[in-house]
This record gives structure tokens, sequence and C-alpha cells, in this order.
């Protein structure tokens, strides 16, 4: 029901506790959270032994700006390199969206870690939070890219959450700071942000994580509150995965009220897993979901199995792969 963010490096008692509540599904760590591979893996393990359940453990580790856990390792582009290189030589930008996925999600497994927020599929037309972080502007060249790297992610274990539906790249707020309205017509939405969500979607993607933006053509609240947009995912698009919110800490999250109306109308509008990324708001959102009933059970997105950092550090794969993306190896 709910993935929650903590403090620091360790966890404290209270957080201990949360952990250990049965609406906590699982834990997203940010670059707060990490001093070295060494530290950052056995919190994965502290967070896994206070709880008597299974819990989904996640990070952003797209590359480029957002990659939370740097130091120790691979140096991953932003995937607007992707899309750069799909200009020059498609085949090859496939073959390396596949490469990307491989190597980001086995470090992220090979920690012990279950799963990280990717890929980006919006569109890259100008937003302040997507920028490079999107593959390109054109809905047929991020569906190629999406597929490949839903492909990538899949090898190594990983499964795979396309964000941010339905779609956030064509609008120019950043809905960390502010609202955001999409006002084009479904129509258009259709044959253009929607296109890579179902390309990923059919390559098997397991989860989809809504966007703060709203788009009043099809509701008047932001697309994580809205059962309209649930149900073009699910109903139309044939999406059977799990859904997550974006943070609810986020500025463009604040329309719905407080934070028990927040995780309320995420929930209501069907959402499986709420994002509270923000340790100060778990108390209150374990307040609000007291009298939700059973946790989401998190089974789908737990990591399957693959090779520890060391047995993974002594692949020959691993070494190439991180070669392959050392600075500027894909303007050559």
């Amino acid at each position: 029901m709910l993935v929650i963010g903590v403090a620091g490096t360790e966890l404290g008692a209270a957080e201990r506790d949360w952990i250990a509540h049965p609406a906590v599904s699982g834990v997203i760590l940010f670059k707060r959270n990490f001093a070295s591979r060494a530290q950052v893996t056995e919190l994965a393990a502290a967070i896994r032994a206070a709880s008597p359940r299974p819990q989904l453990l996640c990070v952003d580790q797209e590359g480029g700006r957002v990659q939370r856990f740097r130091d120790g390792f691979a140096a991953l582009p932003p995937l607007a390199e992707l899309g750069a290189l799909h200009a020059r030589d498609a085949n090859a930008a496939l073959h390396l969206a596949e490469e990307h996925a491989w190597l980001m999600a086995s470090e992220i497994r090979g920690i012990g870690m279950d799963l990280s927020f990717a890929p980006v599929v919006d569109l890259g037309r100008g937003n302040r939070a997507i920028g490079d972080r999107a593959f390109d502007a054109d809905p047929q060249v991020v569906s190629a890219l999406t597929a490949a790297y839903v492909r990538g992610m899949h090898a190594a274990g990983m499964a795979a959450t396309l964000k941010h539906f339905p779609g956030h790249g064509s609008v120019l707020e950043d809905t960390h700071f502010d609202a955001a309205t999409d006002p084009r017509a479904l129509g258009i939405l259709r044959t253009e942000d929607l296109q890579p969500f179902a390309a990923g979607i059919a390559a098997g993607a397991e989860a989809v994580m809504l966007a703060h933006v709203s788009y009043p053509a099809v509701a008047p609240e932001p697309a994580g509150y809205a059962p309209q947009w649930l149900e073009i995912l699910r109903g139309e698009m044939g999406f059977a995965g799990v859904a997550f919110s974006d943070d609810i800490g986020m500025a463009a999250a604040h329309s719905a009220g407080g934070v028990a109306a927040r995780i309320d109308a995420h929930l209501d509008a069907g959402c499986d897993l709420v994002l509270v990324c923000h340790p100060e708001l778990v108390p209150d959102s374990l307040a609000a979901v007291a009298g939700r009933g059973r946790r989401f059970e998190p089974a789908p997105l737990l990591g399957r199995p693959a090779p520890a950092w060391d047995a993974l550090a002594a692949g020959t794969r691993h070494a190439e792969a991180r070669a392959r993306f050392a600075a500027s190896s894909m303007h050559s």
C-alpha cells in the first residue's frame, strides 16, 4: 500500500517500526541514504531484516542527473543520448538501450535491491523535470527504445516501471514545485504520449507510475487521482500490473489536500502503491491507511534471481558494459 522513505544511511528505531507496519510494502532510497556500495548493501539487508514480510526495495537509478548511487557504480549516461544515437544508427541505439538497462539493473540487483523506477518513457519536449531523462521527442523512437530497455531490465532480473503515465514530457512545469496542466485532447495523447506506454506494456513492463499532471480533457484531477486514467490504463490499454503514484510530497500532489487526502485519492482512483518519499510524512501516512485493510503484496515486482555484486563484477559483460558507457563513449 505504501512505499516509504527513510532519513539516512542507517535505520533508526522508529524507521524499523515503520517498516514492520503491515501497510508498508516497500522502501525507496535516495542520495541521502547512500555513502558507499558496502553501506547501501548493508542498509538494504537491514530493511529486509526489519520486516516480517517481503519488502520492495526501490531507487531512481535512471542515469544522467537522476542516479542516486554513484561511487562504485557505473556512470550511466542520460537516456537522451540513446535518442541522439538513434538518429544516427537506430540498431546501435536499440542495442545500447538494452545494455544500459541491463547494466543499471544488474548493479541494483547486485546489492540486493529489487527495483529502479525505470525507464522514463515521457516524450522529450522541454519539460523542466524531464529534460534529458527522456529518450526523444518522437513517440515512435521512444517506443522502440522503451521496448529495448524493458528487455534489458528483464534480462538482469528486474521488473520495469514505465513513467510518468500518461506522459509528463509535453508540459513545461516541474511537478516537484508547481501544478501542471496539459490541455490536449485525449485523441492527441493516444497518438503521441501514450504510444511509448503501449510499447512498454506490450514488452511486458510490470509497473506504471502515474504523473501529478492534470489533463482536463479527461479529468480535472492529476492523473494519479483520476479513476478515468486508471481505467484507460487497465481497460483500454490492457495493463494488468502494478500502478504506483508519484511522490505525495511533490507540490503538484497537494491539490488533493493533506497527507491523508492525497493517499485516499490515489488509492480510491485505483493506484496499488503510494510513494511517501519524505520521512516526515510517514507517520501521518501510516495513520491515514489504518482502516484500509490488508497490505499490498509486492511479489510481482520483487527482484528475480541475479548475481550478487562480486559475481557480477567478475563477469566480462559487466566490465565491457561499464567501459562502453564511460564518459562521452556514445558520441563516438
